[in-house]
C-alpha cells in the first residue's frame, strides 16, 4: 500500500504519510495500536518466505534437490535484506522522480528511531516492504527448481531485484506514474505476482526443461511437506494483505476477511474440478488452488467486499488451474513449479477483476468508480509490468550467465543437493 493507492482509498490521509519524501506535520505521533499490527504483518509476510515457501516448494521437488531449494529461499531472504538496506529502499519509496526515487534514504540515512512514516516508525516501513522485495524473487526460484547453479541464482536475484522489482514498485507504490495514473494495486498484483509469474516463464525457457521433463515423471517428494507450507503462507497472507492497510483499522479486517474467502473458494473450486475430470480430489490441488485465490485477491483485497472474494476465488481457482496443467502442457515449458500458471495468471486476473468487483454495486468500497475507464488503466499497467519484466528479465539471465546459468548434466542427474552443497536432505 502507498500514497498513489490511497488516492483511491479510504485511507487516503493515514498512506499519504508513509512516504519518505512527504512532509509530517509537527505534532505527528507514532500510533501504537497501527505499529503493533505492522510489527505483526511483518513477521507474517516473512514467516511466509521462512519457511512457508520454502516448505511449499521443498516438497515439491524429488528428493534430492530438497535442500537446494531451502538454500536459496533462505539465501534470497539475506540477499535481498542487504540489497534493500543499501539501495532497493530508497530507490522504490525516495521521492525521486515519476521513474525512479533517489538515494536519499541510502542505508537508512536520516532514519532514526523516532522518524515517522505516517503514524509508524519508518524504519518498520522499510521492512515491512522488505518482506514483499523477499518473497518476489523467492517465488520465481519455483521456475528453474533443480536445475540452475546456486551461484547463478543469487546473482540472478540480485540484479532482478534492482532491474525489475524496485523500479515497478516505485511506478506502483513509490508515487510514481502508475499509482499517479490511479491503478489498483492494493498489495502486489502487480509488483509481487505478475512480474514474479513472468519471470518464471522467461527464466524457463532461457534455462530449459529439466532432464527428461516432460516423459519422465517428477512427482513431489514430501506432500506433507508442501501442505504445512501452504497453510503458512495462507496464514502469512493475512499480514500481506492486511498489514497492506497500514493500520489496524477496518480496512485491514476486511482485506484479510476477503483473502480468507477468495483462498477458500479457489481451494474447493480447484478440488472440484479435479474430482470431475480425475475422479478423486487431491492434496496438490487443494493447496495450489488455495494459493491461486490468495494470489488473485491480493491487488484487489482493500477494494472488494466478499462478493467479489468469491467470483475471484471461482475465477482463479478456475483459470489457475486451466494455466497450470493444460496451458502448460500444450506449450511445452517446464516451469517446474507453476509459478506462472499460479502466481503470474492469478495476479493478472485479480488486477484486472478489481476494477469491476471495487464498485459499490458489487460490494467494493470506491464510489464513483468508472468501471470501463479503470479496467483500462488495469489492463495497460499489466501490460506494462509484463513488457518491462520481460526485458529486464532475460537482461539479468544473461548477466546472470556469466558464471553460467545451469549445472552440469551429471550433476543435474545426480542431484542439487550432494553437488552444489555437499549435503543431502535425507539419510536413509
Amino acid at each position: 500500500m502507498n500514497k498513489a493507492t490511497a488516492t483511491k482509498s479510504p485511507i487516503l490521509a493515514a498512506t499519504l504519510l508513509l512516504m519518505p519524501g512527504v512532509a509530517l506535520a509537527e505534532d505527528a505521533a507514532a500510533s501504537g495500536a497501527n505499529t503493533a499490527w505492522i510489527l505483526t504483518s511483518t513477521a507474517l509476510v516473512l514467516f511466509m518466505t521462512l519457511p512457508g515457501l520454502a516448505l511449499f516448494y521443498g516438497g515439491l521437488v524429488r528428493s534430492k534437490n530438497v535442500l537446494s531449494v531451502l538454500m536459496q529461499c533462505f539465501a534470497i531472504a539475506g540477499v535481498v535484506s542487504i540489497l534493500w538496506l543499501i539501495a532497493g529502499y530508497s530507490l522504490a519509496f525516495g521521492e525521486g522522480s515519476a521513474w525512479i526515487g533517489d538515494f536519499s534514504r541510502v542505508m537508512m540515512a536520516g532514519v532514526g528511531r523516532d522518524t515517522l512514516s505516517g503514524d509508524i516508525p519508518e524504519s518498520l516501513f522499510m521492512l515491512f516492504q522488505m518482506t514483499f522485495a523477499i518473497i518476489t524473487p523467492a517465488l520465481i526460484i519455483g521456475a528453474f527448481a533443480e536445475r540452475m547453479k546456486f551461484s547463478a541464482m543469487l546473482l540472478f536475484s540480485a540484479i532482478w531485484l534492482m532491474v525489475v522489482y524496485v523500479p515497478v514498485t516505485h511506478w506502483v507504490w513509490g508515487g510514481g506514474w502508475l499509482g499517479e495514473m490511479g491503478l489498483y494495486d492494493f498489495a502486489g498484483g502487480t509488483v509481487v505476482h505478475i512480474t514474479a509469474g513472468v519471470a518464471a516463464l522467461v527464466a524457463a525457457l532461457v534455462i530449459g526443461p529439466r532432464r527428461g521433463f516432460p516423459t519422465v515423471a517428477m512427482p513431489p517428494h514430501n506432500m506433507t511437506m508442501t501442505v504445512m507450507g501452504a497453510g503458512m503462507l495462507w496464514v502469512g497472507w493475512f499480514g500481506f494483505n492486511g498489514g497492506s492497510a497500514l493500520a489496524a483499522n477496518g480496512d485491514a479486517a476486511m482485506a484479510i476477511l476477503v483473502t480468507q474467502v477468495s483462498a477458500s473458494v479457489a481451494a474447493l473450486t480447484w478440488i472440484a474440478i479435479e474430482w470431475i475430470k480425475l475422479g478423486k480430489p487431491s492434496a496438490l490441488g487443494f493447496a495450489t488452488g488455495a494459493i491461486a485465490g490468495l494470489a488473485a485477491v491480493t491487488p484487489a483485497s482493500g477494494f472488494i467486499g466478499p462478493e467479489g472474494a468469491v467470483v475471484i476465488g471461482v475465477t482463479s481457482g478456475t483459470v489457475c488451474w486451466w494455466a497450470a496443467t493444460q496451458l502448460k502442457i500444450k506449450l511445452g515449458y517446464d516451469d517446474a513449479l507453476d509459478v506462472l500458471g499460479v502466481h503470474g495468471v492469478g495476479g493478472l486476473l485479480g488486477v484486472l477483476l478489481v476494477s469491476v468487483f471495487a464498485s459499490p454495486a458489487f460490494g467494493g468500497n470506491q464510489e464513483g468508480l468508472d468501471i470501463g475507464a479503470q479496467r483500462r488503466t488495469q489492463s495497460l499497467s499489466a501490460t506494462i509490468t509484463v513488457v518491462w519484466t520481460l526485458l529486464g528479465t532475460y537482461i539479468s539471465l544473461k548477466v546472470a550467465a556469466l558464471v553460467g546459468l545451469r549445472v552440469d548434466p551429471d550433476d543435474e542427474e545426480v542431484g542439487l543437493d550432494p553437488a552444489q552443497h555437499t549435503e543431502r536432505g535425507y539419510d536413509l
